[in-house]
């Protein structure tokens, strides 16, 4: 089988096509470097595998190239490819957020509507839909208000999803995802920047109190999830990616200083807008349809990152 991932160098997309590769899939990966973050970082992240026999890489711009071209002979469409990041996706920047994570989905989807061999398009969502709600754990079917533009454009594309498995039966599902982490973490993400703090001995800054908690989700079982996705779901579902547990902010930073060995300066700051106060998810639905269940617990998923981190700080 043919695998297609869009934002294959990124941090889900790179650990996605590692997965893939390893159980022996041809794959696809695009990727258009985008300048969010050093590309040298999402260089590392396919540096393993771009001499995989298996694996053929593209550096290319979705929005420039022709779609229907690429995923002609593709039966697996795993579309990760976004721009990231809550707190930045206010004011002017929002349009980028509009281009790469709506029009962009839309114009895939389109192309992919013409497919005969598609198999299943798996659409990277977020539990940023949800936004900041008091139902706990947050189901599928609950109301979805989201606080940041971020969060309306991840739900603008899961509509799309929707629509056009209703209207043209592409066969689409969307995964929720509820914070990710692990080998390959963006640098703007919060473990990230806090593990990297401990190991250079630099001040931590909490946004709020700390006393956030939120249902940390191990990248491996995310790639998992997306492969039992497209295997698995019937089209038109939209699903809970969760982990082991939820874990509030403090009992994290506690952990790091117990894994790293050294102490440094927590400073906490004003929450900023956009931010949620808890997320859990409730997974029964992807126990039920995908067989999904997660399978590294939080503390050995975080040695993981913090021995990933050493190698690079």
């Amino acid at each position: 089988m043919k695998h297609l991932i869009t934002g294959s160098a990124g941090f889900i997309g790179s650990n996605l096509a590692k997965k893939l590769l390893a159980e022996g899939e041809e794959v696809i990966g695009i990727d258009c470097f985008t300048d969010y973050y050093a590309r040298e970082l999402k260089e590392n992240n396919i540096k393993e595998i771009l001499n995989n026999p298996n694996y053929t890489f593209l550096e290319k711009d979705l929005l420039k190239t022709d779609l229907k071209e690429l995923i002609k002979d593709v039966d697996y469409i795993y579309h990760q490819a976004a721009q990231a990041g809550v707190r930045s996706s206010w004011g002017e920047d929002f349009e980028i957020y509009n281009q790469n994570n709506i029009l962009l989905t839309q114009k895939l989807l389109e192309a992919a509507k013409e497919s005969r061999q598609l198999k299943k398009f798996v659409y990277a969502s977020s539990s940023s839909v949800y936004g900041d709600t008091d139902q706990i754990p947050m189901t599928e079917k609950q109301r979805l208000q989201p606080v940041s533009p971020y969060g309306v454009s991840k739900l603008a594309g899961e509509n799309l999803c929707y629509l056009y498995y209703k209207n043209f039966n592409v066969p689409t599902v969307s995964l929720r995802y509820f914070t990710v982490f692990g080998e390959g973490q963006r640098p703007d993400m919060a473990f990230h920047i806090f593990i990297k703090a401990f190991l250079q001995g630099e001040i931590i800054n909490v946004f709020g109190d700390g006393e956030q908690s939120r249902n940390f989700t191990y990248v491996g079982d995310i790639a998992r999830a997306n492969i039992l996705a497209a295997q698995n779901s019937p089209a038109g579902e939209i699903i809970n990616v969760g982990g082991t547990n939820t874990v509030k902010l403090n009992q994290s930073l506690e952990l790091m200083k117990q894994i790293i060995g050294s102490d440094t300066k927590i400073i906490y700051s004003k929450k900023v807008k956009g931010d949620v106060k808890h997320t859990a998810a409730d997974i029964s639905k992807a126990d039920q349809l995908l067989g999904y269940s997660p399978e590294v617990t939080f503390k050995e998923a975080l040695e993981r990152e913090v021995n990933w981190l050493k190698k690079i700080y």
